[in-house]
């Protein structure tokens, strides 16, 4: 049992305080930590933050937050407090992931229902604390897209169409996607090109990248053209999308009669309105789903965790860590995902924070 003299009464946070770019990101060593636990709540002392796409979004204000708030929604360290319930899932002492808004930074208070718990020690059997985080927001938003988000809409055997495949969340999801039977048709830059999306994909388009940047241009290439001779002009019975208005032309294109278009992310900006006649002549599906909506219980949540933590110590995931940043660099890592230089996952480690702000 951790002492509450041991835990300091304030910490070190990323905190956004007005809508904006990455220079909204703010530092701040004075920032109170949680206090007075509610039933049901731990006290985590962060070791590591993720890094997604979604907190750019809470910190321009697409999605709205009340200001200020603690940037990032996922989470990975030890918990040093539980308030005294009768849930007994975790402990102090446990090493744990969780999602829940406010990680950047050394104290975040979270719901039992939110955490999971690291199987094993980190060892050889086990999965360490990096790891784990990565299977969070982006391991269980891959898993949902290709399993429950598809609505019973496809099956095994049916042609997917992904994009960005080498990076972010459906570098994952293509290979769960493999997994579960489909025929996935990738696209990435040459840059992004990974061996494990080369094994998941029956074909990968490649795709130049744009002047002057790191996006990959979706104009160098005719996806729908390539797509509809791999599927003999059929088209796919489902895409998973998250780079949004660059793609959603080409998604409503590429759809088979009775196709689903689930649109999850924005990397390119938002879809742009879009009279719904556009998927007339295909009886088309679409759906803007968000991974609240499938773990909101936890026992869903457990469920998606265990599955997720079994097939990367299986081997059927292979993590991408791309780059591991100290929080003191949170904008550099909104910079760096937001030119869409990630090859994978992006965590801060909050080890030291304190001391090398203060130095």
């Amino acid at each position: 049992m951790v002492d509450d003299d041991d835990i300091p009464k304030t910490m070190t946070a990323v905190v956004v305080r007005e809508h904006g770019g990455p220079d909204c990101l703010l530092y701040e060593n004075d920032y109170p930590v949680p206090q007075d636990l509610k039933e049901g709540e731990v006290l985590i002392k962060n070791e590591y933050a993720g890094l997604n796409f979604i907190d750019t979004y809470h910190r321009t204000g697409l999605y709205k937050r009340e200001l200020p708030f603690i940037a990032g929604q996922e989470g990975a360290g030890i918990v040093v407090k539980k308030h005294d319930n009768d849930d007994d899932y975790v402990q102090v002492g446990d090493r744990v992931v969780y999602t829940t808004f406010g990680t950047y930074c050394e104290y975040t208070r979270a719901a039992i229902c939110k955490v999971i718990k690291i199987p094993d020690d980190g060892g050889e059997t086990g999965i360490s604390m990096g790891i784990a985080l990565c299977c969070m927001v982006q391991g269980m938003t891959a898993h949902y897209l290709t399993t429950d988000a598809t609505a019973g809409l496809t099956k095994k055997g049916d042609w997917m169409l992904m994009y960005s495949v080498g990076s972010g969340t459906t570098q994952w999801a293509c290979q769960l996607a493999k997994h579960h039977g489909y025929k996935v048709i990738g696209t990435t830059s040459q840059e992004k090109v990974t061996a494990a999306a080369q094994d998941a994909c029956e074909h990968l388009i490649i795709l130049d990248t744009e002047k002057g940047k790191t996006y990959a241009d979706y104009s160098s290439v005719d996806i729908h053209k390539i797509v509809m001779e791999y599927t003999n002009g059929e088209g796919v019975k489902c895409i998973i999308d998250g780079v949004g208005k660059s793609t959603a032309d080409i998604s409503i294109k590429s759809l088979a009669p009775r196709g689903l278009w689930i649109s999850f992310g924005n990397a390119s900006g938002a879809v742009p309105p879009f009279s719904l006649l556009k998927l007339t002549s295909k009886s088309g599906y679409v759906t803007r789903p968000k991974l609240g909506d499938y773990v909101s219980t936890k026992e869903e949540l457990r469920s998606r965790a265990k599955e997720i933590f079994h097939s990367v110590e299986n081997g059927t995931l292979k993590v991408g860590v791309d780059l591991v940043l100290s929080l003191i660099d949170a904008k550099k890592g909104h910079e760096y995902i937001e030119a869409g230089q990630t090859k994978g996952k992006v965590i801060f480690k909050i080890d030291d924070v304190r001391r090398v702000y203060n130095s």
